[in-house]
This record gives structure tokens, C-alpha cells and sequence, in this order.
């Protein structure tokens, strides 16, 4: 009977010592290491474009190149160059101009104003005043390229074609919309067509509202309204206008494409020296584009000072010497003066 009893509370301890380990292994986290069949491996990743991309999921996704983007691409050279040839072999038919251009551009994504410049450029440099007023006043109607350029590359067109009642049209427009920040250049521009056409009451009529609106003449209209007024016989406003105005005693020239400063009298020193005046004014035209065209993009380009001009004289005798060898090289080649 003794046996029966022990045999039972070891049974029964045994029992109770598993069940109390059962119960602890439930309530203990177990951290194991991951098992690892292969070593590791590095992953290549290509940088070419067109290699395929590896996603996370999925594995390598191809890429197809886009449908709606070409892979031939043409330079704004070419396409301004095409679109010469384009205006260039049209009529002069307002409703066939428009629809040829219309055409040209139908399948750009945006309007090309670059191409359009070059190519307003390229008719400038070949003189071809009606394309020009053609493309610049479609280009306009587009509601495009609105710019001062752009308004006076189409006037400088209307006057050279002699357009004149049209040139006026545009000049009172711009002058009423634009009264304080109109560039000097189209002041210019309209006096010299009134100079050209000896229509001395609107030349004066303009240089007064430059001298109303504080614009700074330059020696090109200082000249030519001075010769006006030697023609009329105003000497008395002449001496006036003369003394307001004095010929600077230095000026700015582009010597292969550096801005350089030089003495005003060397300008005029091969011309006569009765009629200085006329010679400077000349040699003062041939540079009045460069200068001018600065005044489109807000450049200041109106003379110093004479404190301010105030420099080293190894610089002057630099700037002369660049002068004086740019006259020579022009002299050798057989040109002739500036």
C-alpha cells in the first residue's frame, strides 16, 4: 500500500513540474537568428537609362520610350531658317500669310518665340522690310513677343518701307501707353524719319516731349536738330541748343566686343576740322545701334560726368591704343573710316 502511495505523488509531481514548465515557455519570448541557406550576395544596379527598373515586389519593370516626345530634335537654326524660307515664298495676301504661319506652328506645344526672333532677325540682316511687318504683326495678334524690341523692329520696318502714316500710327500708340519708359531709341528713330522727310514741326514736336520727359538726346539728335536749325536760319537756337548740349569729351565704343571708353577727339581727327560736328555725328551714327540697343534692356548708356571719368592714364592710353590699331587693321583691309 506504501508503494501504490509513493508511486502516485511521484506521478502526480512530475505532472505538475511539466505543466508549470508548459505555462513558463508560453510566457517567455524567444529571439532566434535567421537561418540563412546562401551566402549574401551584392546587388548591381545599372545607370543606363534605358535599363530596366527593379521594383520591390515585382521584380523588373521595362521602360518604353514615350509616344508623345520625339527623338529627333530640331535646333531653333533650323526651324527659323525653314521659317524664312516659309515666309519668304508666300504672297502678299494677308489671309494666305496668316494661314501658312498658322500651319508652321500647329504642332508646337508652345508658342516658338525664340525660332521667331532669329528668323525677324534673319529677314533684318536681308532687308526684308514686308516680311518683316508680316511675321512681327502676326506674331503680335498671337499676343506674343510683346516687347520693346519687338515694337521697334516693326517700326524701324514701317519707316524703312515707307510706311510713314503707319510708323505715326504706331509711334502715338506706344508714346501714349508707354509715356514715361519709352526708350530713347525710338526718339531717335522718329526724328531721323522727320529729318529724312524734312517734316521740321514734327521733329521739333518730338524733341520737345524728349526734353519734357527728361530723356538725355544723344550727339546723333543733338546734330540734327542743330542742322534744322541752321537751316531755318534759328542760329540764336542753335547757339542755345549748342550750349545746353555740348559735344562729350568722351564716348564708348564695341572694339570686338569690349566696351571701351575714348577721347571724343579722336573720333573726328581724320574728318575736317570746320565741319567736326558733322563728321562726329556721322561716325556717331554708325554705333548708335550697338549703343541703343543696350537701352531696350534697361542698360544705362548716357555719358558720365567729366569728375566721374576721372581713370588711370595707362587705361586712356590703352583704350586709345585699341582705338588707334582698330583703325589701322580697317584702313589695310581696304574699308575706309568707320
Amino acid at each position: 500500500m506504501l508503494i501504490i502511495f509513493t508511486s502516485m505523488t511521484h506521478s502526480l509531481a512530475q505532472a505538475t513540474l511539466s505543466s508549470f514548465l508548459a505555462s513558463y515557455r508560453m510566457l517567455t519570448l524567444v529571439y532566434t537568428f535567421p537561418v540563412t541557406s546562401k551566402r549574401i550576395e551584392s546587388v548591381n544596379f545599372s545607370w543606363c537609362p534605358s535599363s530596366s527598373v527593379v521594383c520591390a515586389a515585382k521584380g523588373p519593370r521595362p521602360r518604353y520610350p514615350r509616344v508623345w516626345k520625339t527623338k529627333k530634335r530640331i535646333g531653333t537654326i533650323s526651324k527659323a531658317a525653314k521659317l524664312v524660307d516659309c515666309v519668304k515664298g508666300l504672297s502678299n495676301v494677308k489671309e494666305e500669310v496668316y494661314g501658312a504661319l498658322d500651319s508652321f506652328i500647329a504642332w508646337e506645344l508652345e508658342f516658338p518665340l525664340i525660332t521667331v526672333k532669329k528668323a525677324l532677325k534673319t529677314l533684318e540682316n536681308q532687308r526684308e522690310w514686308k516680311r518683316i511687318i508680316q511675321l512681327t504683326k502676326w506674331m503680335l495678334s498671337k499676343g506674343q513677343g510683346r516687347t520693346m524690341g519687338s515694337y521697334f523692329t516693326l517700326l524701324n520696318a514701317l519707316a524703312e518701307d515707307g510706311r510713314l502714316d503707319e510708323a505715326e500710327e504706331l509711334w502715338n500708340k506706344l508714346f501714349s501707353q508707354h509715356l514715361e519708359s519709352i526708350p530713347r531709341i525710338f526718339f531717335h528713330k522718329m526724328i531721323s524719319l522727320y529729318y529724312d522727310q524734312a517734316m521740321h514741326d514734327k521733329l521739333f514736336e518730338v524733341f520737345a516731349d524728349m526734353e519734357e520727359l527728361g530723356v538725355q538726346p544723344n550727339m546723333a539728335i543733338v546734330t540734327k536738330v542743330g542742322n534744322v536749325f541752321q537751316e531755318l536760319g534759328m542760329l540764336d537756337k542753335y547757339k542755345k541748343l549748342m550750349k545746353k548740349y555740348p559735344p562729350p569729351k568722351w564716348e564708348y565704343r564695341y572694339i570686338k566686343g569690349k566696351r571701351v571708353k575714348i577721347r571724343a577727339k579722336y573720333l573726328s581727327e581724320n574728318g575736317n576740322s570746320n565741319n567736326g560736328l558733322s563728321e562726329h555725328a556721322k561716325m556717331e551714327h554708325s554705333s548708335t545701334n550697338s549703343i541703343d540697343e543696350a537701352e531696350i534692356t534697361s542698360e544705362d548708356s548716357s555719358l558720365e560726368d567729366d569728375e566721374d571719368m576721372s581713370e588711370d592714364p595707362d587705361e586712356i592710353l590703352e583704350d586709345e591704343h585699341m582705338w588707334s590699331k582698330s583703325n589701322f587693321e580697317h584702313d589695310f583691309m581696304g574699308l575706309g573710316q568707320l
